[in-house]
C-alpha cells in the first residue's frame, strides 16, 4: 500500500500530498497505516549522472523512502565558500528522487558521522574554538548558515509543497543533552523547515530528554563491525542481532534512555511505548577499516531485517543501502582516519565507501539485493495488516552467543494487543530464524508452532539449518481463512497472492480447515483460487525477482548474444615493491593505514585497458547495458588504483576482488596504474577467512572486465 501511495508524488504538483501521521505503532499516510523499508544513499558520494538510475533501482529493490546524509564538508570545505555544484547538488538530487516517487528524509547534520572526515563537520569549524556540538552560540551560529544553505536546495520541494522531503534528522549519535537537538530544531523551523516528522538517532542515551513528539528515536543493529577495537573473528556483541528481542537498543552501537518496559508475560511493550519501533541503521553491509576487515554475507542482513521485523520494527531503515565513494576534497581526503583533528575513531579507505550493501559503490546488485526484495514486497503489501500486531515471543531471550539449543522463533498478532493470545480468529505472522552469523546453526527438528489458538503444521516439520522464514496463519482471503500456510508471504496486489517455498520445507496450505501440499511452483499458473484471488508459489529465485523477470531476461539475453562479453585486461608488472613501512598505532590503540608516500615503494602494475569504447559507455539501466566493472583480483595489504596521476580508488584487502566502474573514467583512457603494498607477518589486523594471509607478500592473479550484475 505504501508503495502505490508514494507513486502519487510522481505528480505531486497536481495532486494533494498525503497527510502524514505516526503513533505507537507507524506512520499513517491519510491515516492509513504503513510499513516503509528505508534505504541510505549518500548523493555526494555517487556521481550526478548515476543518481537517476541508483534511485531507480532502489525502488525496484523495496526501498520506499531515501535516506541521505548532507555532509557539511562535503559543501563548505572553506569558510562561506558553498559547493552545490555537480555531485553535491542536493537540489537535483530532490528532485530526481521527486521524478521517481520516492520520499526522502535528510540526515541534516551537522555532526553526521558516516565515516567521514571529522564526522562530516569541515576543519575550519573544528579548529575555530567553539564547542562542537552544543549549544556554543558561535557554533550555533554556524549551523545556522549551514541550515539556511540547505534550505535553498530543499524550498519549494518540502512534503507540504507536494515534494519528496518528508522527515530530517537532527546530528547523529548524540548523547548530551536533548536541549542541543531542540536549539537545532527550533533553527531549521525558524529558516522554513515545516515537516512532518523529525528524527534522531537513539542511541547512545541523552543526558536529558527531548520533549515527548518532537523528534521520533530511530535504532540500528549491525551483523559485525568495523570500529571494534579486537582483531578476531566474531568479536563483540553482533551476536545478538539474530535473535528476537522486545528491546530496540543494540548493545553493538549503543543504548537508549527511553524507559521502554520487558513486557508482559512475553508480550513486547510496543503497545505501551509512546514511539513506534523505527531503524535508521540496519546493516545492509559494513565498511572495511584498517584494522579490521570485515566480510559480509547475504544471509546477515536478512536474518537481521527478519529478526527486526519479528521483534516488532515497522520501519526497517537500512544503512548503508547503496555504497559510494567519496568526492575529492579541496582542500584534502574526505575519509575518517586516526589523524584527522575530531572523528578520528578509525582509518577508512580515501576513497571507496562501498559498505558491501545491496548495491554497491559501482551501482552493481549484490547478491541480498535480490534476497531482501521478497520482505520489502511483503512490508509492502501486507504492512496495513501486520504494522499495528505487537511482538510475541515464546521462547525466552537467549543470551548465549551461538546457543543452539532452541529454534528462535516470535510472532505478532492483533491479539496480543487485545490481551487475548488464544484468539482463533486473529491473523498473525510466525517469523523464524535458525541463522546467526559464524554459529552454524543446526537444523531444528519437531517444529511446531502454536498461535492464536492454531497449532500447525498438522505433522512436525525439521527446520533446515541457516532457514530464516515467515508463515503466515488466520490470514483471511476472498471470504475464506488460510488458517495456516509453511510458505513464505511475498505479494498480494491486482487479485494475485504470492508465496516463496523455502528449500527443504514442504509447501503446505491449509484453507478453511483443508489441508493442501503444494509442489510444484510456477509464476504463470496458480495452484488454487480463493474467491477472486488467485495463489501462486514460487521458487526463491522466482521470489527474488518478481516483477523484475522482463529486465533480468533481457540482461541475459544480452550477454548470450555478446553485448554484454567478457574482457582480460594486459598488466605488467613495472616495479616491485621496496622496503616495507613500518605500521603503527594511532591514538586509538589501533593499526594505522598507509599515507600517500608510502606508496613510493609499492609494487607497481600497468593495466593496459582494451580499445573497446562500448566499455566505457555509461550504463543504460534498463535498455539492456549495466556498464562494465573492471575487476583485480589480487593479495596484498592495501591497493590503489590512479589514473593519468589521479587517486581514482582504493581498497583495503579483505578477500574480495577490487572493483572500478569504467564508464567513471575520461574519455580516452587507455591505461591504469595499480600500487599495492604487501601483506607484512604477524600485521595487527583482522583478515577474514575468505583473505589469504597464508604468505605475506603480493600478487595480481588477474584482471578482467566483467558486466555489471
Amino acid at each position: 500500500m505504501l508503495g502505490v501511495m508514494l507513486m502519487s508524488l510522481v505528480a505531486a504538483a497536481q495532486t494533494t500530498p498525503p497527510v502524514v501521521t505516526w503513533d505507537c505503532h507507524s506512520l499513517m499516510f491519510d491515516g492509513r497505516r504503513v510499513m516503509p523499508v528505508m534505504g541510505e544513499i549518500h548523493y555526494s558520494r555517487l556521481p550526478e549522472n548515476e543518481w537517476a538510475d541508483e534511485v531507480r533501482k532502489m525502488k525496484e529493490g523495496g526501498v520506499t523512502i531515501i535516506a541521505n546524509y548532507v555532509f557539511w564538508n562535503h559543501v563548505e570545505e572553506q569558510q562561506g565558500i558553498f559547493d552545490w555544484s555537480g555531485q553535491r547538488n542536493l537540489r537535483h538530487f530532490i528532485e530526481i528522487c521527486k521524478a521517481e516517487g520516492m520520499p526522502v528524509c535528510l540526515r541534516i547534520g551537522p555532526y553526521c558521522h558516516g565515516e567521514a572526515r571529522c564526522g562530516g563537520i569541515p576543519d575550519w569549524v573544528v579548529k575555530s574554538g567553539c564547542k562542537l556540538r552544543s549549544e556554543d552560540p558561535q557554533f550555533l551560529a554556524y549551523v545556522e548558515a549551514l541550515y539556511r544553505q540547505i534550505f535553498t536546495q530543499v524550498q519549494g520541494l518540502q512534503w507540504k509543497d507536494g515534494g519528496p522531503v518528508l522527515a530530517c534528522q537532527f546530528d547523529n549519535e548524540y548523547g548530551g543533552n536533548g536541549s542541543y537537538l531542540m536549539q537545532l530544531k527550533k533553527i531549521a523551523n525558524d529558516i522554513g523547515f515545516d515537516l512532518p516528522f523529525y528524527t534522531r538517532t537513539g542511541w547512545p542515551a541523552l543526558r536529558t530528554p527531548t520533549p515527548f513528539g518532537e523528534m521520533i528515536p530511530l535504532y540500528g543493529d549491525y551483523a559485525d563491525g568495523f570500529w571494534d577495537r579486537k582483531t578476531s573473528e566474531g568479536c563483540g556483541n553482533y551476536w545478538k542481532a539474530f535473535h528476537f528481542t522486545a528491546s530496540p537498543t543494540s548493545g553493538a552501537i549503543g543504548s537508549e534512555q527511553l524507559d521502554y518496559s520487558q513486557g508482559v508475560n512475553g508480550v513486547s511493550p510496543n503497545s505501551t511505548s509512546q514511539y513506534p519501533y523505527f531503524t535508521c541503521e540496519l546493516g545492509g553491509g559494513m565498511m572495511t577499516s584498517y584494522h579490521r576487515r570485515v566480510y559480509l554475507y547475504p544471509e546477515d542482513a536478512y536474518s537481521m531485517a527478519l529478526v527486526k521485523l519479528g521483534s516488532g520494527s515497522n520501519l526497517l531503515g537500512y544503512y548503508m543501502y547503496h555504497g559510494g565513494t567519496n568526492p575529492d576534497g579541496h582542500l584534502t581526503y574526505l575519509n575518517e582516519c586516526q589523524k584527522t583533528p575530531a572523528t578520528n575513531h578509525n582509518d577508512l579507505p580515501v576513497k571507496t565507501y562501498d559498505f558491501q550493501a545491496p548495491l554497491g559503490e559501482f551501482g552493481q546488485r549484490n547478491p541480498h539485493y535480490y534476497s531482501l526484495r521478497p520482505l520489502h514486497l511483503f512490508m509492502r503489501d501486507f504492512g496495513e495488516m501486520l504494522a499495528p500486531m505487537d511482538a510475541v515471543f515464546p521462547v525466552d531471550a537467549v543470551v548465549r552467543k551461538g546457543d543452539d539449543s532452541r529454534l528462535r522463533w516470535s510472532y505478532r498478532s492483533i491479539s496480543s494487543y487485545l490481551g487475548d493470545s488464544k484468539s482463533s480468529s486473529s491473523p498473525a505472522f510466525v517469523f523464524i530464524n535458525n541463522y546467526e552469523r559464524f554459529a552454524n546453526l543446526t537444523a531444528k527438528d519437531g517444529a511446531q508452532f502454536e498461535v492464536c489458538g492454531v497449532r500447525f503444521p498438522k505433522r512436525p516439520i525439521t527446520i533446515p539449518a541457516g532457514m530464516m522464514t515467515l508463515f503466515p496463519v488466520n490470514l483471511p482471503v476472498g471470504g475464506s481463512v488460510i488458517n495456516w500456510a509453511t510458505a513464505q508471504p511475498v505479494a498480494w496486489r491486482n487479485g494475485r497472492m504470492w508465496f516463496e517455498k523455502k528449500s527443504g520445507i514442504a509447501a503446505d496450505f491449509c484453507v478453511d480447515g483443508k489441508v493442501r501440499s503444494v509442489k510444484k511452483c510456477s509464476a504463470e499458473t496458480p495452484f488454487a483460487i480463493i474467491g477472486k484471488t488467485e495463489l501462486y508459489l514460487l521458487s526463491t529465485e522466482q521470489a527474488e525477482r518478481l516483477f523484475l523477470e522482463e529486465k533480468r531476461d533481457r540482461a541475459e539475453d544480452e550477454k548470450t548474444n555478446g553485448t554484454l562479453s567478457l574482457a582480460t585486461c594486459q598488466i605488467t608488472k613495472v616495479r616491485e615493491a621496496g622496503h616495507q613501512r613500518d605500521i603503527t598505532i594511532g591514538v586509538q590503540k589501533v593499526a594505522e593505514e598507509p599515507v600517500d608516500a608510502d606508496f613510493d615503494n609499492a609494487a607497481v602494475y600497468r593495466i593496459t585497458l582494451p580499445a573497446d569504447a562500448t566499455l566505457f559507455a555509461p550504463p543504460q539501466v534498463g535498455k539492456g547495458w549495466e556498464g562494465a566493472l573492471l575487476e583485480i583480483a589480487y593479495r596484498g595489504d592495501v591497493a590503489r588504483l590512479y589514473a593519468d596521476g589521479r587517486l581514482i580508488a582504493d581498497n583495503f584487502y579483505n578477500g574480495r576482488p577490487f572493483l572500478f566502474g569504467l564508464w567513471r573514467l575520461t574519455p580516452g583512457t587507455k591505461e591504469l596504474e595499480l600500487r599495492i603494498l604487501p601483506l607484512q607477518k604477524d600485521m595487527p589486523v583482522y583478515f577474514p577467512r575468505e583473505a589469504d594471509v597464508r604468505t605475506a607478500g603480493e600478487e595480481v592473479r588477474y584482471v578482467t572486465i566483467q558486466p555489471r550484475p
